[in-house]
């Protein structure tokens, strides 16, 4: 009942896509071996038992998610780069409902994938974040400040927190707007 080409990589997929189907909470070895035609025995063959297999999910997510950012913010600068990588964020999060608190996790300190694409994720903020002549705990606070307020929309948009008859995307624009002003007057903080 083996699939030939079955490999670890093609396992996190198929996990990762159920995890946007069915959520966390439909993840199971079992569900995963149903998807790809073989019993869970198989699996072992390629993931540690279900927390590897979360793990590689999460690493997946966050690679996914810097990728998507990276790309947006590929040949802009500044307040253009912002913009782009602010619609990315989002469109990345409602098209990975599932993943998207994954890929929202600090990295494991004793998982070297984690912490590898967890920082290339944060690179891309800093590159971005450096248009605006911020660098080191500048460029920390303004981090924080970035993922604070599109985490903030992008979770209750998700997690149907938004009821008023406003158009979100009128909103989410606002919001990006706001947070540009505020980077663009950022050294001029306490």
């Amino acid at each position: 009942m083996a699939r030939a080409g079955l490999t670890t990589e093609s396992v996190i997929s198929e996990a990762a896509r159920l995890i946007d189907e069915r959520g966390l909470d439909g993840l199971s070895l079992a569900a995963v071996a149903e998807k790809l035609g073989v019993r869970v025995p198989s699996l072992y063959k390629h993931v540690d038992g279900l927390p590897a297999l979360r793990r590689g999910v999460t690493v997946t997510a966050k690679k996914s998610l810097s990728e998507a950012l990276g790309n947006a913010a590929l040949g802009r600068s500044r307040d253009d780069a912002l913009t782009a990588i602010s619609l990315a964020y989002r469109a990345w999060a409602r098209a990975h409902p599932g993943l998207y608190p994954m890929a929202m996790l600090a990295p494991h300190p004793d998982e070297a994938a984690d912490i590898a694409v967890s920082t290339a994720l944060v690179d891309v903020v800093f590159r971005v974040l450096a248009g605006y002549g911020l660098e080191g705990d500048d460029a920390v606070d303004a981090t924080r400040f970035l993922r604070a307020s599109l985490h903030g929309f992008v979770s209750l948009e998700t997690g149907g927190g938004f009821a008023l008859p406003v158009d979100l995307d009128r909103s989410y624009q606002r919001l990006t707007t706001s947070v540009i002003t505020a980077l663009n007057t950022w050294t001029a903080s306490p």
